[in-house]
C-alpha cells in the first residue's frame, strides 16, 4: 500500500502541474479575435485552430488524471485508518464516572455544607443563639 500511495502521490503532483502549465500556455477568448483581424500569430505547430484543440484535451486528460489520484489518495488513507480509530469524535470521548449505586431503601448521606462567615458558630460568652 505505501508503494501505491507514493506513486499515487507522485502522479497527483506531476498532473497538477501539467494541468497549471497547460493553462497558463493556452490562449483566451479574446486572443482568437485578434488572430481573426491580423493582429496575431496564428500559425503554430498545430495550426491555427490546432493547438487549441489540443491543449485543451491534453489539459482535460490531466485533470481528469488529477481527480482519479485525488480519489484513489482518499479511499488509501481511509482503509488505512479504518479499524484503528472510532468512527466519530464522540466515540473517543470516555463517559463521565458515575456514582456508585446504593442499596435499595437507603438514601445517601449527604456531606456537612462548608461553615462561612455567619453560618460558623458563634464563640462562647458572645452571646446569640447557643443554648445553655
Amino acid at each position: 500500500m505505501a508503494i501505491l500511495s507514493t506513486l499515487a502521490m507522485v502522479v497527483q503532483v506531476l498532473s497538477a502541474i501539467g494541468v497549471i502549465v497547460l493553462v497558463l500556455l493556452q490562449h483566451g477568448k479574446g486572443a482568437d479575435m485578434g488572430a481573426a483581424f491580423g493582429s496575431g500569430s496564428s500559425g503554430s505547430l498545430f495550426g491555427a485552430t490546432g493547438s487549441a484543440n489540443f491543449m485543451s484535451r491534453l489539459t482535460a486528460v490531466l485533470a481528469t488524471v488529477f481527480f482519479v489520484c485525488t480519489l484513489a489518495l482518499a479511499f488509501i488513507a481511509n482503509s488505512r485508518t479504518e479499524g484503528r480509530t472510532p468512527a466519530s469524535l464522540m466515540d473517543a470521548v470516555a463517559p463521565p464516572a458515575t456514582a456508585p449505586a446504593t442499596p435499595a431503601g437507603e438514601v445517601p448521606a449527604a456531606a456537612p455544607a462548608p461553615q462561612t462567615g455567619n453560618d460558623a458558630p458563634q464563640k462562647s460568652g458572645g452571646g446569640g443563639d447557643i443554648p445553655k
